[in-house]
Protein backbone atom coordinates (compact mmCIF):
# COMPACT_ATOMS: atom_id res chain seq x y z
CA UNK A 1 0.00 0.00 0.00
CA UNK A 2 1.07 3.59 -0.97
CA UNK A 3 0.73 6.11 1.68
CA UNK A 4 1.57 9.70 0.73
CA UNK A 5 2.47 12.71 3.36
CA UNK A 6 2.87 16.09 2.69
CA UNK A 7 6.06 18.02 3.48
CA UNK A 8 5.21 20.12 6.12
CA UNK A 9 7.68 21.85 8.54
CA UNK A 10 6.46 19.50 11.49
CA UNK A 11 7.55 16.26 12.36
CA UNK A 12 5.21 13.06 10.75
CA UNK A 13 7.20 10.68 11.39
CA UNK A 14 4.47 8.70 11.98
CA UNK A 15 5.87 5.10 11.19
CA UNK A 16 8.01 4.94 14.35
CA UNK A 17 5.28 5.14 16.70
CA UNK A 18 3.33 2.31 14.84
CA UNK A 19 2.76 -0.41 17.40
CA UNK A 20 4.04 -3.29 14.64
CA UNK A 21 5.99 -1.11 12.02
CA UNK A 22 7.06 -4.06 10.10
CA UNK A 23 3.30 -4.70 9.44
CA UNK A 24 2.09 -4.29 6.04
CA UNK A 25 -1.14 -2.66 5.51
CA UNK A 26 -2.15 -5.10 2.62
CA UNK A 27 -2.02 -8.58 3.10
CA UNK A 28 1.24 -9.86 1.32
CA UNK A 29 2.15 -6.92 0.24
CA UNK A 30 4.55 -3.68 1.10
CA UNK A 31 3.66 -0.49 2.69
CA UNK A 32 5.31 2.51 0.79
CA UNK A 33 5.42 5.88 2.70
CA UNK A 34 6.02 9.01 0.24
CA UNK A 35 6.69 12.68 1.06
CA UNK A 36 5.20 14.85 -1.58
CA UNK A 37 4.84 19.05 -2.55
CA UNK A 38 1.58 19.55 -1.01
CA UNK A 39 1.33 22.93 -3.18
CA UNK A 40 2.06 20.97 -6.52
CA UNK A 41 0.25 18.29 -8.41
CA UNK A 42 0.85 14.67 -7.01
CA UNK A 43 3.57 13.15 -9.42
CA UNK A 44 1.77 10.63 -12.03
CA UNK A 45 4.37 7.67 -10.60
CA UNK A 46 2.62 7.98 -7.28
CA UNK A 47 -0.85 8.42 -8.89
CA UNK A 48 -1.42 4.45 -7.99
CA UNK A 49 -1.80 5.56 -3.83
CA UNK A 50 -4.66 4.27 -1.90
CA UNK A 51 -4.06 6.93 1.34
CA UNK A 52 -3.89 10.64 0.96
CA UNK A 53 -2.47 12.69 4.19
CA UNK A 54 -3.42 16.36 3.46
CA UNK A 55 -2.97 19.44 5.29
CA UNK A 56 -3.30 23.04 3.32
CA UNK A 57 -2.95 21.95 -0.07
CA UNK A 58 -4.43 24.12 -2.35
CA UNK A 59 -8.12 23.51 -3.54
CA UNK A 60 -7.05 23.29 -6.85
CA UNK A 61 -4.19 20.56 -6.15
CA UNK A 62 -6.78 18.66 -3.99
CA UNK A 63 -9.50 18.93 -6.66
CA UNK A 64 -6.59 17.55 -9.32
CA UNK A 65 -5.65 14.76 -6.81
CA UNK A 66 -9.79 13.77 -6.24
CA UNK A 67 -9.57 13.76 -10.31
CA UNK A 68 -6.14 11.55 -11.15
CA UNK A 69 -6.08 9.68 -8.18
CA UNK A 70 -8.74 6.52 -8.81
CA UNK A 71 -7.03 4.19 -6.55
CA UNK A 72 -7.37 6.03 -3.28
CA UNK A 73 -9.47 4.69 -0.71
CA UNK A 74 -8.81 7.32 2.20
CA UNK A 75 -7.94 11.24 3.04
CA UNK A 76 -7.39 12.28 6.46
CA UNK A 77 -6.53 15.32 6.63
CA UNK A 78 -4.52 17.01 9.83
CA UNK A 79 -7.16 20.15 9.11
CA UNK A 80 -9.56 20.51 11.87
CA UNK A 81 -12.08 20.90 9.89
CA UNK A 82 -12.76 18.82 6.52
CA UNK A 83 -14.67 21.45 4.39
CA UNK A 84 -11.88 21.78 1.36
CA UNK A 85 -11.33 17.73 1.18
CA UNK A 86 -15.62 17.05 0.65
CA UNK A 87 -15.59 19.92 -2.13
CA UNK A 88 -12.97 18.45 -3.90
CA UNK A 89 -14.46 15.95 -5.86
CA UNK A 90 -13.80 12.09 -4.66
CA UNK A 91 -15.60 9.94 -5.03
CA UNK A 92 -18.08 8.88 -2.32
CA UNK A 93 -16.63 5.30 -1.56
CA UNK A 94 -13.19 7.54 -0.35
CA UNK A 95 -13.40 7.78 3.26
CA UNK A 96 -12.34 11.33 4.40
CA UNK A 97 -11.21 11.84 7.92
CA UNK A 98 -10.11 15.27 9.82
CA UNK A 99 -7.77 16.05 12.00
CA UNK A 100 -10.02 17.76 14.76
CA UNK A 101 -8.31 17.66 18.22
CA UNK A 102 -4.74 18.44 16.87
CA UNK A 103 -5.98 21.88 16.79
CA UNK A 104 -8.25 22.22 20.20
CA UNK A 105 -5.36 24.04 22.29
CA UNK A 106 -4.26 26.53 19.94
CA UNK A 107 -7.56 27.46 18.77
CA UNK A 108 -8.96 27.85 22.12
CA UNK A 109 -6.01 30.28 22.77
CA UNK A 110 -6.75 32.39 19.82
CA UNK A 111 -10.21 32.51 20.57
CA UNK A 112 -9.66 33.74 24.11
CA UNK A 113 -7.14 37.01 22.75
CA UNK A 114 -9.61 37.75 20.47
CA UNK A 115 -12.34 37.92 22.51
CA UNK A 116 -10.33 39.81 25.46
CA UNK A 117 -9.05 41.61 22.85
CA UNK A 118 -12.54 42.83 21.59
CA UNK A 119 -14.35 43.07 24.89
CA UNK A 120 -11.03 45.25 26.53
CA UNK A 121 -11.16 47.40 23.19
CA UNK A 122 -7.03 46.49 22.36
CA UNK A 123 -7.88 47.11 19.02
CA UNK A 124 -8.59 51.03 19.73
CA UNK A 125 -5.50 50.95 22.08
CA UNK A 126 -3.42 50.27 19.31
CA UNK A 127 -5.08 52.49 16.82
CA UNK A 128 -4.63 55.36 19.41
CA UNK A 129 -0.39 54.27 19.70
CA UNK A 130 0.04 54.55 16.18
CA UNK A 131 -1.53 58.41 16.73
CA UNK A 132 0.54 58.92 19.58
CA UNK A 133 -2.74 58.83 20.91
CA UNK A 134 -2.93 58.30 25.04
CA UNK A 135 -6.64 57.03 24.48
CA UNK A 136 -8.20 57.64 28.03
CA UNK A 137 -11.58 57.96 26.90
CA UNK A 138 -11.52 53.91 27.55
CA UNK A 139 -10.76 54.31 30.84
CA UNK A 140 -13.64 57.08 30.59
CA UNK A 141 -16.30 54.44 29.21
CA UNK A 142 -15.46 51.28 31.49
CA UNK A 143 -16.42 53.80 34.52
CA UNK A 144 -19.25 55.05 32.93
CA UNK A 145 -22.25 53.03 35.02
CA UNK A 146 -24.39 52.36 32.09
CA UNK A 147 -21.15 50.62 30.05
CA UNK A 148 -19.21 49.65 32.51
CA UNK A 149 -20.09 45.97 32.14
CA UNK A 150 -19.58 46.25 28.31
CA UNK A 151 -15.96 46.24 29.25
CA UNK A 152 -15.87 42.57 31.16
CA UNK A 153 -16.61 39.07 30.79
CA UNK A 154 -17.21 39.11 34.24
CA UNK A 155 -21.15 38.61 34.08
CA UNK A 156 -20.67 38.34 30.60
CA UNK A 157 -23.29 35.74 28.87
CA UNK A 158 -21.70 33.91 26.32
CA UNK A 159 -23.22 31.78 23.31
CA UNK A 160 -20.93 29.02 22.03
CA UNK A 161 -22.39 28.12 18.92
CA UNK A 162 -20.85 24.70 17.78
CA UNK A 163 -20.35 22.95 21.00
CA UNK A 164 -17.67 20.22 20.53
CA UNK A 165 -13.99 19.76 21.21
CA UNK A 166 -12.79 23.54 21.14
CA UNK A 167 -15.64 24.37 22.99
CA UNK A 168 -15.10 22.13 26.05
CA UNK A 169 -11.66 23.73 26.58
CA UNK A 170 -12.63 27.21 26.33
CA UNK A 171 -15.65 27.19 28.13
CA UNK A 172 -13.93 26.55 31.44
CA UNK A 173 -11.41 29.50 30.67
CA UNK A 174 -14.19 32.19 30.29
CA UNK A 175 -16.18 30.35 33.38
CA UNK A 176 -12.82 31.49 35.44
CA UNK A 177 -13.21 35.05 34.03
CA UNK A 178 -16.63 35.20 35.16
CA UNK A 179 -18.91 34.40 32.15
CA UNK A 180 -21.52 32.41 31.98
CA UNK A 181 -21.46 30.07 28.88
CA UNK A 182 -24.26 28.12 27.09
CA UNK A 183 -23.87 26.23 23.42
CA UNK A 184 -25.58 25.20 21.27
CA UNK A 185 -25.38 21.87 19.64
CA UNK A 186 -27.46 19.46 17.31
CA UNK A 187 -28.57 17.84 20.76
CA UNK A 188 -30.20 19.48 23.55
CA UNK A 189 -28.75 18.88 27.09
CA UNK A 190 -26.07 18.93 29.40
CA UNK A 191 -21.90 18.55 28.42
CA UNK A 192 -19.83 18.58 30.94
CA UNK A 193 -21.83 20.87 33.14
CA UNK A 194 -22.91 23.08 30.19
CA UNK A 195 -26.24 24.02 29.61
CA UNK A 196 -26.61 23.40 25.62
CA UNK A 197 -29.32 24.21 23.46
CA UNK A 198 -30.97 22.72 20.47
CA UNK A 199 -30.89 24.50 17.09
CA UNK A 200 -34.73 25.76 17.75
CA UNK A 201 -33.78 27.34 21.14
CA UNK A 202 -30.75 29.98 19.35
CA UNK A 203 -33.35 32.82 18.45
CA UNK A 204 -34.26 33.10 22.04
CA UNK A 205 -30.59 32.69 23.39
CA UNK A 206 -29.25 35.35 20.99
CA UNK A 207 -31.46 37.86 22.50
CA UNK A 208 -29.80 37.78 25.54
CA UNK A 209 -26.35 36.88 24.62
CA UNK A 210 -23.28 39.24 24.72
CA UNK A 211 -20.81 37.52 23.70
CA UNK A 212 -21.65 35.07 20.60
CA UNK A 213 -18.76 32.39 19.26
CA UNK A 214 -18.65 30.63 16.50
CA UNK A 215 -17.06 26.96 16.09
CA UNK A 216 -19.40 26.26 13.31
CA UNK A 217 -17.71 23.88 10.56
CA UNK A 218 -18.23 25.09 6.92
CA UNK A 219 -21.17 23.03 5.11
CA UNK A 220 -24.18 23.56 3.08
CA UNK A 221 -26.38 23.97 5.78
CA UNK A 222 -23.71 26.64 7.15
CA UNK A 223 -23.44 28.87 4.72
CA UNK A 224 -23.84 32.02 5.68
CA UNK A 225 -26.27 30.67 8.96
CA UNK A 226 -25.08 34.27 10.40
CA UNK A 227 -26.78 37.07 8.45
CA UNK A 228 -29.48 39.68 8.77
CA UNK A 229 -31.86 37.75 10.65
CA UNK A 230 -30.07 36.37 13.37
CA UNK A 231 -27.41 39.54 13.90
CA UNK A 232 -30.54 41.41 14.46
CA UNK A 233 -31.47 39.53 17.47
CA UNK A 234 -28.42 40.59 19.45
CA UNK A 235 -28.27 43.10 21.90
CA UNK A 236 -26.29 46.04 19.87
CA UNK A 237 -23.76 45.58 23.02
CA UNK A 238 -22.96 42.73 22.23
CA UNK A 239 -19.99 41.04 20.63
CA UNK A 240 -19.02 38.28 17.87
CA UNK A 241 -15.93 36.31 17.42
CA UNK A 242 -15.40 33.63 14.69
CA UNK A 243 -12.94 30.87 14.36
CA UNK A 244 -14.87 28.31 12.71
CA UNK A 245 -15.14 28.73 9.21
CA UNK A 246 -15.43 32.39 7.46
CA UNK A 247 -18.19 30.43 4.91
CA UNK A 248 -20.52 30.65 8.01
CA UNK A 249 -21.07 34.17 7.91
CA UNK A 250 -22.44 36.63 5.71
CA UNK A 251 -19.57 39.25 5.91
CA UNK A 252 -21.80 41.80 4.15
CA UNK A 253 -24.36 41.55 6.57
CA UNK A 254 -22.12 41.32 9.30
CA UNK A 255 -20.10 44.34 8.00
CA UNK A 256 -23.40 46.45 7.91
CA UNK A 257 -24.17 45.64 11.62
CA UNK A 258 -20.94 46.97 12.89
CA UNK A 259 -20.82 50.12 10.85
CA UNK A 260 -24.90 50.94 11.98
CA UNK A 261 -23.89 50.21 15.60
CA UNK A 262 -26.09 47.38 15.42
CA UNK A 263 -23.22 45.24 16.69
CA UNK A 264 -20.89 46.56 19.10
CA UNK A 265 -17.68 44.78 17.89
CA UNK A 266 -16.25 41.61 16.42
CA UNK A 267 -13.16 39.56 15.45
CA UNK A 268 -12.54 37.22 12.58
CA UNK A 269 -9.31 34.41 12.48
CA UNK A 270 -11.55 33.03 9.19
CA UNK A 271 -13.01 34.79 6.30
CA UNK A 272 -14.95 33.43 3.49
CA UNK A 273 -11.98 34.17 1.35
CA UNK A 274 -8.55 33.87 2.00
CA UNK A 275 -6.25 35.20 1.74
CA UNK A 276 -8.65 38.16 2.36
CA UNK A 277 -8.21 40.62 -0.92
CA UNK A 278 -6.61 43.72 -0.65
CA UNK A 279 -9.51 46.07 -1.94
CA UNK A 280 -12.02 43.66 0.69
CA UNK A 281 -14.25 46.03 2.38
CA UNK A 282 -13.47 44.36 5.69
CA UNK A 283 -10.50 45.77 6.29
CA UNK A 284 -11.71 49.13 7.03
CA UNK A 285 -14.87 47.98 8.98
CA UNK A 286 -14.99 50.25 12.40
CA UNK A 287 -14.68 47.79 15.59
CA UNK A 288 -13.84 44.39 13.48
CA UNK A 289 -10.21 42.97 14.38
CA UNK A 290 -8.97 40.09 11.79
CA UNK A 291 -6.42 37.91 11.70
CA UNK A 292 -5.36 35.54 8.90
CA UNK A 293 -6.88 32.30 9.76
CA UNK A 294 -3.80 31.68 12.32
CA UNK A 295 -5.70 30.50 15.22
CA UNK A 296 -4.70 26.37 14.76
CA UNK A 297 -1.26 27.12 14.01
CA UNK A 298 0.00 23.71 13.47
CA UNK A 299 -1.70 20.20 14.42
CA UNK A 300 -0.44 19.01 17.66
CA UNK A 301 0.29 15.41 18.05
CA UNK A 302 0.23 15.34 14.20
CA UNK A 303 2.59 11.87 14.04
CA UNK A 304 0.42 10.07 16.76
CA UNK A 305 -2.56 10.44 15.93
CA UNK A 306 -1.85 9.40 12.24
CA UNK A 307 0.19 6.28 13.66
CA UNK A 308 -3.56 5.50 15.48
CA UNK A 309 -5.45 5.93 12.81
CA UNK A 310 -3.15 4.20 10.47
CA UNK A 311 -3.21 0.98 12.82
CA UNK A 312 -7.25 1.43 13.12
CA UNK A 313 -6.96 1.46 9.17
CA UNK A 314 -4.84 -1.67 9.00
CA UNK A 315 -6.81 -3.61 11.73
CA UNK A 316 -10.31 -2.77 10.51
CA UNK A 317 -11.10 -0.88 13.37
CA UNK A 318 -12.73 2.44 14.25
CA UNK A 319 -11.27 5.83 12.45
CA UNK A 320 -11.56 9.36 14.52
CA UNK A 321 -13.55 12.12 12.82
CA UNK A 322 -14.93 10.41 9.38
CA UNK A 323 -16.69 13.02 7.74
CA UNK A 324 -20.56 12.40 6.13
CA UNK A 325 -20.57 12.38 2.78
Amino acid sequence: MKILVPDVPFDLDFPSLLPDAGASFAPGGTDVVVTYAMNDPIPEEHADAEVLVTWSNPPRVLSDTARRLTGLRWVQTLSAGPDVALRSGFGPDVVISSGQSLHDDTVTEHALALILASVRRIDATLAAQREHHWAKEIAFAQADPVTGREYTLDGARVTIWGFGSIALRLAPLLTALGAQVTGVASRAGQRSGYPVVAPDGLDALLTETDLLISLLPAGPATRHVLGDRLLGLLPPTARFVNVGRGATVDEVALADALRSGRLAGAALDVMETEPLPADSPLWDVPNLILTPHVAGGRPRGAARFLAEQLTAWRDGGELRNVASR
